[in-house]
């Protein structure tokens, strides 16, 4: 995975926030419109835009408008993205690191 740092902050961004972890979890059972996540989640309208755009840029959410609202579902090419990016960012390259002895 080539992406810059920044890019790949976007992933771990969306997903450090309860209200964006809540969201997540609406959007489990499939699409819901924004009229839907505003009331199941006590937000307003603005506070949703908000999230939701930071999950859209992350890639981890879709988004689709439908007249004057606009419907969120996950989108699995950007949860594969980050499970990569994690496992990628986890997992020791086989270097040795420099200047620090292992004990």
């Amino acid at each position: 995975m080539k992406a810059s740092f920044q890019e790949q902050a976007k992933v771990f961004k969306a997903l450090c926030d309860p209200k964006r972890l809540a969201i997540l979890e609406q959007l489990r059972s499939g699409e819901k419109c924004a009229c839907v996540l505003l009331e199941a989640l006590d937000l307003t309208q603005s506070g949703l835009s908000y999230h939701m755009k930071i999950l859209c840029e992350s890639g981890i959410v879709a988004s689709r408008p439908e007249g004057k609202w606009t419907h969120y579902r996950l989108d699995p090419a950007g949860r594969d993205t980050a499970i990569r990016l994690l496992e990628e960012l986890t997992t020791p390259d086989g270097k040795p690191e420099n200047g620090c002895r292992q004990r």
